[in-house]
C-alpha cells in the first residue's frame, strides 16, 4: 500500500516501444481520461511538442524512447506522475542529464509536481533544491550537516563550499 503512494521521477526514465499515451499511462491502476492527459502534458510543458507530430498521443517514441530528447524523456517522466497524483515523491537526480536551458524548463515543471506533496529529491545539482524546507547533506552514507538553505549557508559548512563551488 506505501509503495501505491509514491512516484519516481529518475535521471533513467523508463520508457517503452509503444505510444506516447501507453507511456504516459504506464503502472496507473485506472483508465486517464483525455482531459488529465492534456493537462498533466500542460504543467509538464510538454503538450506543445505532442501537438506537433504527426500522430499526437499515439507516436510510438522508439525502444527506450530514442525518438525523444533527454529534456523531453524527463518531462514525459514528470507528466506521467502529475497523472499518477501520488502523495510522496522521489526525485533522483531528475535535472543531472540536462544542459542548464533545458533544466529550467525542467525545473518550472518539478517545482508544479512538488506542490503539497511530500518530496524527496536527491541532487548533485544544487539549484535542484534551493526551494526545499529542509536539506539534508550526506557525504560517505553519513549525515553531515541539515537545514534550510539559508542556514547551511550562513554555517560557512561542507554544504556552503559546494554552493560557492556550483556557483
Amino acid at each position: 500500500s506505501l509503495r501505491s503512494k509514491i512516484s519516481l521521477v529518475s535521471q533513467d526514465t523508463w520508457l517503452f516501444h509503444d505510444s506516447l499515451r501507453a507511456n504516459l499511462a504506464y503502472g496507473l491502476d485506472a483508465p486517464v481520461y483525455e482531459e488529465k492527459i492534456i493537462q498533466a502534458l500542460q504543467q509538464a510543458e510538454l503538450y506543445d511538442m505532442v501537438t506537433h507530430l504527426p500522430e499526437r498521443l499515439e507516436t510510438r517514441i522508439g525502444d527506450r524512447g530514442v525518438k525523444l530528447s533527454g529534456g523531453e524523456k524527463q518531462r514525459l517522466s514528470i507528466a506521467r506522475t502529475l497523472l499518477k497524483n501520488s502523495e510522496i515523491l522521489i526525485l533522483d537526480e531528475a535535472t543531472s542529464s540536462l544542459d542548464s536551458q533545458t533544466e529550467r524548463v525542467i525545473q518550472r515543471s518539478i517545482d508544479k509536481l512538488i506542490q503539497d506533496k511530500t518530496s524527496i529529491v536527491i541532487a548533485h545539482r544544487l539549484s535542484t533544491i534551493q526551494r526545499a524546507n529542509k536539506i539534508l547533506v550526506i557525504e560517505n552514507g553519513q549525515l553531515i550537516e541539515q537545514g534550510s538553505l539559508q542556514e547551511l549557508l550562513d554555517r560557512k559548512n561542507g554544504f556552503w563550499t559546494y554552493w560557492q563551488a556550483q556557483k
